[in-house]
């Protein structure tokens, strides 16, 4: 098929690759940003606009937490269902903003507590469409070889909004009150909104352009749809005639599929699953463990949102701003480690970032009972308390992309297997549906949790127990994540170049 006339201005530069993963990574970023902007801001929001009683701060904060998440609970799946339908992913990704724009106004100017949990419920919507597309669209773009250590690298970036919006939420309030924490965010809506607005997909570029461009099968495709070169193909499937090397044991995404027979499809699919096709992928545990470590991974973030800023206010005496700063502590090893984590992923496979960080996570997450003991003079408490947090910001950096690549590499396996069985658009969209499904989930029920055992039985004893669920997820990623495990897993590893 000849490319179309009239393409739009500068068609090249809109739909690069590098330019369609920053748009991506923005959109994530805004949404992390804003929803850190407020973590610090929101015990003395409650206290000083709302009149709350300080005993019901703590409960309030992890209410309005978990409301952001349960709302990208029940919006995920069916943004993911519309943009497998659609034919193109811009326009749910853009549409996203105008309820994160919403939820932005109504916590700048609301007066009651139904007011404020509205906007976070807005901002859960918002943030199921920006993670379920954008993640989807990243796929498109990059392919799955190098979904890893994209995601890891994105992850990074966002991980500095994760870092400046608590520290600047902080530092505006004090400094500002809250017209400059929402004239701050009213600025990144903005750029945001502008980036989704410029964007071209590359399959929307193919129309114009007779050139090659990513596709979600990881191989390249032209104008007309069809697969490129033989390189593209086999960085997808594979070459069943190839000899298997030691390095195919370690990474799921480059082994033979010996086994395509338990990923075809045999009968004839029920009406749910013909709405929703992706269903049909959890035969294989590895998706249903790869959401699992989801969920984990959000929890544990939402422990730290959640705790951090009422923790700090009642053993140190900290305000708004000084609360901000302890989150620096946590995101640097964050986004140091990111991309290294997310290439570590790629080249090593899943199962062993996901054992190794949440192994990783349990004597540490122990360990942050010490700052309420008192163990040391004076301020060395803060400086212990900050030391343990950035501990555990490097084994949250290990574990963030595992889910990711691993729920696509079933996935693949089921689309590869089944040709045209998910559409045109394939089921990555319904699949990081599912991933945010699982992760807001976390987001949910984390603060909520970690809320109710903070006052229940102490930050100590709190810390205990998800140190306990990420022994667990540890020992279920040894098990599941990346397959069985091979007695000779770690001796292939150090002897790889041998």
């Amino acid at each position: 098929m000849p490319p179309y006339k009239n393409p739009p201005w500068g068609l090249r530069w809109r739909s690069n690759t590098l330019f369609i993963i920053a748009t991506v990574a923005i959109g994530l970023f805004t949404d992390l940003f804003l929803y850190g902007l407020v973590v610090p801001v929101l015990p003395f929001m409650l206290r000083n606009r709302l009149a709350i009683p300080e005993e019901e701060i703590q409960s309030y904060v992890s209410n309005l937490l978990a409301a952001y998440a349960g709302a990208s609970v029940l919006s995920s799946l069916p943004a993911g269902w519309i943009a497998d339908r659609t034919k193109s992913r811009q326009a749910p990704f853009l549409s996203g903003l105008a309820a994160l724009l919403a939820a932005t106004v109504l916590l700048a100017f609301g007066q009651s507590i139904a007011v404020l949990f509205l906007a976070r419920v807005l901002q859960g919507i918002s943030a199921a469409v920006v993670w379920t597309i954008g993640l989807a669209m990243i796929l498109d773009t990059v392919g799955p070889e190098n979904l890893g250590k994209v995601v890891g690298s994105i992850f990074s970036f966002i991980s500095i909004g994760e870092l400046m919006a608590p520290v600047i939420g902080g530092v505006l309030y004090e400094k500002t009150g809250y017209s400059g924490v929402f004239g701050v965010a009213a600025g990144v809506l903005g750029l945001d909104f502008l980036m989704r607005l410029v964007m071209i997909e590359k399959k929307t570029a193919a129309r114009y352009l007779d050139l090659p461009v990513s596709g979600s099968r990881g191989g390249l495709q032209s104008a007309n749809g069809v697969e490129g070169n033989a390189r593209g193909n086999e960085e997808v499937g594979g070459d069943h005639n190839e000899p298997a090397t030691e390095h195919d044991a370690l990474l799921p995404n480059k082994r033979r599929d010996n086994d395509d027979d338990f990923y075809k499809i045999r009968h004839e699919p029920n009406r749910i699953v013909r709405v929703l096709p992706l269903l049909v992928c959890f035969k294989d545990p590895r998706l249903l463990a790869g959401l699992s470590v989801a969920f984990v991974q959000a929890s544990l973030l939402a422990l730290f949102d959640a705790t951090i800023p009422t923790e700090a206010q009642s053993l140190f005496g900290f305000t708004s701003l000084q609360a901000g700063l302890l989150f620096i502590a946590l995101d640097v090893p964050y986004l140091v480690l990111g991309p290294i984590a997310g290439w570590a992923v790629d080249r090593y496979g899943t199962k062993m970032a996901a054992v190794i960080g949440f192994g990783y996570l349990v004597p540490v997450l122990i360990l942050l009972r010490l700052p309420s003991d008192n163990p040391l003079p004076g301020n060395s408490n803060i400086i212990l308390y900050c030391a343990l947090l950035a501990l555990n910001g490097i084994g949250l950096a290990i574990i963030g992309s595992p889910s990711v690549v691993e729920s696509s590499d079933v996935v693949r396996k089921f689309e590869k297997a089944n040709p045209g069985f998910f559409g045109t658009n394939g089921p990555y969209a319904q699949l990081y549906g599912f991933n945010s499904l699982f992760f807001c989930a976390g987001l949910t029920v984390g603060p909520l949790v970690a809320g109710a055992l903070r006052d229940g039985i102490g930050y100590g004893n709190m810390n205990l127990v998800f140190g306990i669920v990420a022994a667990i997820t540890a020992i279920m990623s040894f098990l599941v994540i990346g397959g069985k495990p091979r007695k000779d897993l770690f001796q292939r590893i150090f002897r790889r170049d041998r």
